[in-house]
C-alpha cells in the first residue's frame, strides 16, 4: 500500500538537495565581488605604473642625450652610456631629423638588458653620426612584477577575511528570514496563534516579520469571527430544531410524515455537527480517558451506523486475536465518533465492501469506490466541501469532525487511496 499522508500536514521545513542555503549565495556573491574589485584595482595599478615607468625611462633617455650631446660637442667625447651609431639602435631612430631628439621603445632583452627606450640625436647635418642613450628599465619591471605579487597576496588576504565576514552576516540575516519563514508556515498549517515577535533591525526583514505577524493578527480575528458566527447560528437553531421535531409528533401517520421527521433530524444532526465542530476549534473539548478493549469498541461504533461493514481484529503479527482485541486507554465516545464517522463516510461517498480491520492500536477503514480526490489528499477535509461529485453528496463535516476528534484523542489520522483503489483512513492511537 503507497504511503498515507497525514492530515492536516504539520508544518515541516523538508531538506531539498538541491537547494543552496542564502548565507552561502551571498558569501559567494562577495567572493565574487571582491575578485572583481581587486582584479580591477591590480589591472589598473599595473596599467598606471606600467605607463609612469616607461615615461620616466623616456625622460631619462631624453635628458640624457642632450647632456651627452653637449659634452660630445665642448670635448668630442662621449658619457654616460653615449654611442654613436650604435648596432642595436631601432630602425625607426636610424634617421632622425636634423637636431631632434627622438625617443623610442625597444622591448628586446639581452643579458638581463631591456626592455629599453632609446633617445637619439644627429650630432651635425645630415648624413652625420646618430648618438644614442639606452635607458633600460629592466630594474624597474622587476619592481612592477614584485608589485604585482604583492597586490596579488594582498588581494588573496583580503578575499579570506571578507568571505567569513559575508558567511556570518548573510548567517544573521538568514536566521532572521528563517524565523520569518518558519511562522509563515505555522501559520499555514493552522497556528494562528504563531508570531515572529520583535525582529533586531529596522530593515526590510523586520518589514516582513511585522507583516506577517499583522497577517495572522488578521487571519486569527477572521477565524475566530466565522467560528463565532457558525457556533452562534448552530446554538440558535438548536431550539426551533428542536421545536420542529417536537411538532412533527403531532402528524398523522404516513409519507409527509416521515418525510417531515427525516429532514428535521437531518437538519438536527448539521446542527448538532456545526456545534461539535465550534468546540473543537475553540478548544473546548477533552478527552475522558478509560482502558477499553478497542476491537470491541470498534464493533460497538460500527453497529451504531446502520451500515454493513466486517470488522477484522488482528493481533500486530497478523495472527487472529480476541474479538475484544488490544486494551488501550482513550476516551471511547470519541473513538466511537471517529470511526463512525469513518464508516458513515466510506459508505455514502465510497462503495461496497466496507472492511473496517483493528491491529493492535490502529483501526484501518476502506471502501472500494472512486477513492479520496487529489485535493483532499493534498489540502485536508475542508467543511461542506465533499470533494469529487463522484464520491456522492453531504456536507463535508464528517472528515472535518473525525480529524478534530482524533486531534484531541492525541492520535494520528492519515487519508490516502489503495494502489486497487478505493478510500483508506487510518487511525492510530497514541501509546498509554
Amino acid at each position: 500500500m503507497r504511503p498515507y499522508r497525514r492530515l492536516p500536514r504539520p508544518y515541516r521545513r523538508l531538506p531539498r538537495p538541491d537547494r543552496v542555503s542564502l548565507r552561502w549565495k551571498i558569501a559567494a556573491l562577495a567572493a565574487a565581488t571582491a575578485c572583481l574589485v581587486a582584479a580591477a584595482v591590480g589591472v589598473l595599478v599595473h596599467l598606471w605604473t606600467a605607463s609612469d615607468i616607461r615615461s620616466r625611462a623616456e625622460m631619462r633617455a631624453f635628458n640624457g642625450v642632450y647632456a651627452a650631446m653637449e659634452t660630445y660637442r665642448r670635448t668630442g667625447t662621449l658619457v654616460d652610456g653615449a654611442e654613436l651609431d650604435p648596432a642595436g639602435l631601432p630602425l625607426v631612430l636610424d634617421h632622425p631629423a636634423d637636431g631632434d631628439r627622438h625617443t623610442a621603445y625597444d622591448g628586446h632583452v639581452d643579458n638581463n638588458v631591456g626592455p629599453s627606450v632609446w633617445a637619439a640625436q644627429r650630432v651635425g647635418g645630415p648624413g652625420s653620426p646618430v648618438l644614442a642613450v639606452q635607458v633600460s628599465m629592466n630594474s624597474e619591471l622587476y619592481d612592477l612584477r614584485r608589485l604585482d605579487m604583492s597586490v596579488t597576496v594582498a588581494s588573496l588576504v583580503s578575499l579570506a577575511a571578507a568571505v567569513p565576514l559575508a558567511a556570518y552576516g548573510a548567517g544573521l540575516l538568514g536566521r532572521r528570514l528563517r524565523r520569518v519563514s518558519e511562522t509563515a508556515g505555522r501559520i499555514s498549517a493552522g497556528d494562528l496563534d504563531a508570531r515572529t515577535g520583535p525582529t533586531k533591525g529596522g530593515d526590510e526583514v523586520a518589514d516582513i516579520a511585522a507583516t506577517v505577524d499583522l497577517m495572522a493578527d488578521s487571519l486569527g480575528r477572521r477565524l475566530r469571527t466565522e467560528r463565532q458566527f457558525t457556533a452562534d447560528v448552530a446554538h440558535e437553531l438548536r431550539t426551533p430544531v428542536g421545536g420542529l421535531l417536537a411538532a412533527t409528533d403531532l402528524l398523522p401517520p404516513g409519507e409527509t410524515e416521515d418525510l417531515v421527521r427525516g429532514r428535521v433530524r437531518d437538519l438536527r444532526g448539521l446542527v448538532e455537527d456545526l456545534l461539535e465542530i465550534s468546540r473543537l476549534d475553540a478548544g473546548a473539548e477533552h478527552p475522558v480517558r478509560a482502558r477499553v478493549p478497542l476491537g470491541a469498541v470498534v464493533r460497538e461504533a460500527v453497529a451504531r451506523t446502520g451500515f454493513d461493514a466486517p470488522v477484522t481484529v488482528t493481533e500486530a503479527a497478523g495472527t487472529a486475536a480476541a474479538e475484544t482485541g488490544e486494551t488501550v486507554e482513550t476516551d471511547p465516545r470519541r473513538l466511537e465518533r471517529i470511526v463512525g464517522n469513518l464508516v458513515v463516510n466510506a459508505h455514502r461517498h465510497g462503495a461496497t465492501p466496507v472492511e473496517v480491520t483493528v491491529e493492535g492500536r490502529t483501526v484501518v477503514v476502506r471502501d472500494h469506490g472512486p477513492g479520496f480526490p487529489p485535493d483532499l489528499l493534498r489540502d485536508g477535509p475542508r467543511r461542506f466541501h465533499t470533494g469529487a461529485a463522484e464520491r456522492g453528496s453531504g456536507h463535508g463535516l464528517g472528515l472535518t469532525i473525525a480529524l478534530g476528534q482524533a486531534r484531541v484523542l492525541g492520535a494520528e489520522l492519515r487519508l490516502a487511496n489503495g494502489p486497487d483503489g478505493g478510500a483508506v483512513a487510518t487511525l492510530r492511537l497514541p501509546p498509554s
